[in-house]
């Protein structure tokens, strides 16, 4: 869904993307998350969005999508043309054999239309981490070496190769990095990849991991010149006041999280500074510093603005919205901002 913004005194077009996490809302379970899920995968699609992205979690209560790769399949069997993939598969949880054998197969099912978007992070807790055999000081060391041998198993077989991706091999799956500090940024920069960042959780570094991205960009066979979508949140109502209330299930969220009680997606709430210390409020202010809240206006100024400070290719968006009607109404909004008077 490409969406007009200003550059060099011309207009380009920025195509809008989703980022679901599957989310389990109070009241409900994890097989009415994934029927939610396709049918927001569904609305994208008639809406024009490009691609609909599903994240890694686990030991997670309000997130279904821990087996990324099987939602995945259920979502582009239910949907026809949008882009469905990872944002992202947490790679060092994983052996790479296994990931590009899983993204091969989804690639051979759903030909072109498959993402893989890779991140370090765990995901989850220390402890769950260390479940999933997980070694978390090697983590960052051996992270570039196992996004480059996922990427030789996408290549065309050699003769000589011993250990191939059945399926995988030669359908060359593009190949995203994803992050949330300097370190993927650099590393998409040298292997020549798209990069996303996490702006819409881990705001400090957004500015300079772009700027070191752009400048350190070497290109590759899978992409000539730097691409970048950041991750923002977007929660658009009818009314400043809708939006607003619809948003303190996110806030709630952030902040059940740091007090250590996660939980399924609470129910919006009248007064959240009756429900957040100032400390806590604080830091979820921080955090979400680049969420989108509002009414048609106040989100078209938003995303101007942020497309403005990060000169973004492309913007993949997240709704942490309880009620899912509204969810479907948020994502309606940001798509009648493609019609003029256009961004």
């Amino acid at each position: 869904m490409p969406v007009a913004a200003e550059e060099s005194g011309t207009q380009r077009m920025i195509p809008f993307s989703v980022l679901d996490l599957a989310p389990i809302v109070e009241g409900q379970t994890a097989s009415d998350a994934f029927r939610n899920t396709l049918d927001l995968a569904r609305h994208a699609e008639s809406l024009g969005y490009r691609r609909f992205w599903l994240a890694e979690h686990h030991n997670m209560a309000g997130i279904a999508s821990a087996a990324t790769a099987v939602v995945i399949g259920h979502v582009a069997a239910g949907t026809h043309s949008i882009r469905v993939g990872a944002g992202g598969i947490m790679l060092p949880n994983h052996a790479p054999l296994i990931i590009a054998e899983q993204f091969g197969t989804l690639a051979s099912l759903y030909p072109d239309r498959i993402d893989l978007g890779l991140g370090r992070a765990p995901g989850t807790d220390a402890l769950t981490a260390h479940a999933l055999r997980r070694d978390l000081a090697a983590a960052s060391e051996n992270f570039p070496r196992d996004v480059q041998e996922l990427q030789f198993y996408f290549e065309p077989a050699q003769p000589w190769q011993r250990i191939r991706a059945v399926p995988g091999e030669g359908l060359r799956v593009p190949i995203w990095l994803l992050g949330s500090s300097t370190f993927s940024a650099q590393l998409a920069a040298m292997l020549g990849l798209p990069f996303s960042f996490a702006s819409h959780f881990a705001p400090d570094d957004l500015i300079r991991a772009l700027q070191l991205y752009r400048s350190g960009f070497v290109p590759s066979q899978q992409l000539s010149r730097p691409y970048v979508m950041p991750a923002v949140s977007v929660i658009a109502a009818d009314t400043e006041a809708e939006a607003n209330r619809l948003f303190t299930s996110q806030q709630q969220a952030f902040v059940n999280l740091r007090r250590g009680t996660p939980g399924r997606v609470p129910p919006p709430i009248d007064d959240i500074d009756a429900y957040w210390t100032p400390a806590e409020k604080a830091m979820v202010d921080h955090a979400l510093v680049h969420a989108i809240v509002g009414s048609r206006d106040t989100v078209k100024r938003g995303l101007e603005d942020f497309i403005k400070i990060t000169g973004a290719d492309e913007l993949i968006i997240g709704a942490h919205v309880y009620d899912h009607a509204a969810r479907l109404r948020s994502f309606e909004i940001v798509a009648d901002l493609r019609d003029p008077p256009a961004i």
